[in-house]
């Protein structure tokens, strides 16, 4: 295989993937999967590739990455074969371990909180647990989407392309206006070089703040969401109430947070109780 016809084919798959208005994550993804692969299988001709060498290339991740990753990989290989190649591809996902993620307690989020005296650091915790946004939703946040007479984040074009409403806290109202009078730029947390923060520093924030507040669990943005959830639900609020606010399609999806929680288990009276 020639460098050249690999790079030819991974452009019919960004066409391919950028027509049907993909993510740019989505499309990114997509592409690194279906290169790793072609660079796995460069002693072929790309028309020559068949399922069995696809299986064989998953065989060979399957012992180095966890399942979800794998599926990931399947997806985006399958997608190359079935629209660039014009074969229809069948690869079995690999069975997907049922962790459940260790949420923070609500000690834990106020330690973090107060663990930090940088303003729009302690401002980005409030906002992704308060209100249950992913890290894209969060640095791509505009202060016109700060809807403070109404209490309310207007969320554009979320994953799946969907726009949403989240509540603003009543403790985080007065503050974020404040905040938004800090400077004229257009995005609420812009960088320091012009432009929106990227993921990556979000993350960097969030576990800098947790280890500062000697949390000893592993601590990563998503999981703010994870515990906002998982607290609501804990509080009584109504599943297909928290499958809005965090924008699921599927209720099934957010079905995983009645098994996070522990609030049942630990109200169960044991038999041994009675004894």
């Amino acid at each position: 295989m020639q460098t050249g016809e690999k790079e030819r084919f991974l452009d019919k798959l960004k066409t391919e993937l950028e027509i049907r208005d993909f993510s740019h994550e989505t499309v990114k993804g997509y592409l690194k999967s279906a290169e790793k692969y072609l660079s796995y299988s460069q002693n072929k001709e790309i028309k020559e590739l068949t399922e069995e060498d696809v299986k064989k290339y998953i065989q060979i991740l399957i012992k180095k990455q966890e399942p979800s990753s794998v599926a990931r990989e399947i997806f985006a290989i399958q997608f190359f074969f079935a629209n660039v190649l014009e074969n229809k591809i069948y690869i079995p996902r690999p069975k997907k371990n049922k962790k459940i993620p260790e949420i923070l307690t609500k000690e834990e989020i106020r330690a973090m909180i107060n663990s930090t005296q940088n303003i729009k650091h302690k401002l980005i915790l409030k906002i992704i647990y308060g209100c249950g946004l992913r890290v894209s939703e969060l640095v791509n946040l505009k202060k016109g989407d700060i809807i403070v007479a109404e209490n309310l984040i207007h969320i554009h074009l979320a994953k799946g392309k969907k726009d949403r409403f989240v509540k603003i806290p009543d403790s985080l109202k007065e503050e974020l206006e404040n905040y938004s009078k800090l400077n004229q730029e257009e995005i609420l947390f812009p960088s320091q070089r012009g432009g929106k923060l990227t993921t990556a520093t979000i993350q960097a924030i969030v576990k800098q703040v947790a280890k500062k507040a000697e949390i000893k669990k592993e601590v990563y943005p998503h999981l703010l969401r994870h515990s906002f959830a998982t607290h609501l639900l804990e509080a009584g609020t109504d599943l297909r109430i928290i499958q809005k606010l965090l924008g699921h399609s599927d209720i099934k999806t957010t079905q995983i947070y009645t098994q996070i929680s522990q609030t049942s288990i630990k109200n169960v009276k044991s038999p041994l109780d009675n004894l």
